[in-house]
């Protein structure tokens, strides 16, 4: 169930995210943004819609991230105009497209394809994922998903709209001891990295080695990141961050020092290692803080990523508490 708040908590939350006073610091505002988009109501879109006008491109990304997992089409106008804009950084209109995807309308399908030669390569891609996405949903194999999920029985490893579902017999549950072999990571492995396929084929690749999960399935995953696609790359690193797997430390160390790497795929780096939140992470996340040389998106990824490492190991009840940073009021459950 979706948490209820009064007007008053909900200016509370609007005026952080908006920083309307000027003085909220970034990891503040992304700790209201999350506690809206747990709302999945008009109020929650209606607010961080707003945001898209602030001059962080990190943040916009993630508003519109946050805008796709509500999955609500009253997100789509908003969203659509976002990705239309030429003047746009590439990395939130690829997350707007991103978006429009997860919330999954065939409506959106002639505007992601007018976009499928677009000057960012990026974008196209997140526009090819995301068209193959609605249109999968709408296969009998995405129904019957569609339907299991009402089951209150269905286990859901993971609860995010994910740009690709994972392939099938991995879809959701535990996996079956024939999923987690060798054999099997070996396979889509090896469907992960040709580059022949479909992205979509091999998003579903990325998105089923997640939910195995093991250190074999983490190496799989991080072979990828010798691809030459950032927003493939970009995946990975998210994936990581659901995984929260210390076996992929090292190599989310190494894109997020690799200064030649895309800024999208080391802002997700950083903030993977901030969920992961082991040790030798501390020192790499306040260095790319302090460096003169970071480009913003790096450095505020490492700010909001150094609030998550806190998080996790300061035993906090929750991560999207954005009423309790500003008052004392409960929320209420309904």
């Amino acid at each position: 169930m979706s948490p209820t708040v009064s007007p008053t908590q909900l200016k509370v939350l609007e005026d952080s995210l908006l920083n309307t006073s000027g003085k909220v610091p970034l990891h503040e505002r992304f700790r209201s943004l999350f506690t809206l988009k747990s709302l999945k109501n008009e109020d929650s879109i209606r607010i961080i819609s707003k945001g898209f006008q602030d001059s962080s491109a990190l943040l916009k990304h993630e508003l519109a991230y946050c805008l796709g997992q509500i999955k609500d089409p009253a997100a789509l106008p908003v969203l659509e105009s976002v990705l239309r804009n030429p003047s746009e950084d590439p990395m939130v209109r690829h997350e707007a497209a991103e978006a429009m995807g997860a919330i999954s309308i065939t409506e959106s399908i002639p505007v992601l394809k007018e976009y499928l030669s677009d000057p960012d390569r990026s974008v196209r891609e997140t526009c090819e994922i995301a068209i193959a996405r609605i249109e999968w949903d709408k296969t009998a194999e995405g129904a019957n998903t569609e339907e299991a999920m009402k089951d209150e029985n269905y286990t859901q490893l993971y609860t995010s709209i994910d740009p690709a579902p994972a392939t099938s017999g991995l879809l959701a549950g535990a996996p079956k001891p024939d999923d987690i072999s060798q054999l099997k990571i070996d396979e889509l492995r090896a469907q992960l990295l040709d580059t022949n396929r479909p992205l979509f084929e091999r998003y579903r690749a990325m998105f089923a080695l997640r939910n195995i999960g093991s250190p074999a399935a983490v190496d799989a995953l991080a072979a990828g990141f010798s691809d030459d696609s950032a927003l493939f790359k970009h995946e990975i690193a998210f994936v990581f961050g659901q995984l929260l797997s210390p076996h992929s430390v090292p190599s989310l160390i190494e894109v997020l020092q690799n200064v030649s790497e895309s800024e999208m795929v080391r802002h997700e780096a950083a903030e993977a290692l901030g969920g992961i939140a082991t040790p030798e992470v501390l020192p790499h996340l306040k260095e790319w803080v302090a460096r003169d040389d970071a480009p913003v998106v790096v450095r505020e990824s490492c700010q909001v990523a150094l609030d998550m490492w806190e998080y996790e190991t300061s035993g906090e009840f929750q991560y999207a508490n954005g009423l309790e940073l500003s008052t004392t009021m409960p929320i209420s459950v309904a």
